[in-house]
């Protein structure tokens, strides 16, 4: 099994940069289309629990779909925010990484990659 499933987007200057990465380390990863193929909930809800105090951090803020929820989303649970997020893609913030089926990295930060993947 591979130790790295990353969602992207290929249009997203951002997933380029953690692929790229990626690449350069000779890291085995799984590639998923994030908008076509949204993660599953059970890794929406850890992504969820490991950000519990920030909730808004696995969220695509600059994106229209996010433009377009309501706020209140925030004092929703966990199981209806992972449900809402796998139902649009376009709302989870990318690249969405997890590592070992434990750990999810969210965007790219080259440091944070750094010290979770080697």
């Amino acid at each position: 099994m591979t130790k790295i499933i990353i969602y992207s987007y290929s249009k997203c200057s951002t997933c380029r940069k953690a692929l790229k990465w990626l690449n350069q380390k000779g890291l085995e990863y799984q590639l998923i289309e994030i908008i076509k193929n949204p993660p599953l909930t059970k890794y929406l809800k850890l992504a969820l629990k490991q950000y519990s105090s920030e909730k808004r951090k696995v969220f695509n803020t600059r994106g229209q779909s996010f433009k377009s929820i309501n706020s209140e989303i925030f004092n929703a649970s966990i199981e209806e925010i992972s449900e809402i997020l796998h139902n649009d893609g376009k709302l989870i913030k990318r690249p969405f990484l997890i590592y070992k089926e434990k750990k999810i990295l969210l965007g790219f930060n080259e440091t944070e990659y750094e010290n979770y993947i080697i």
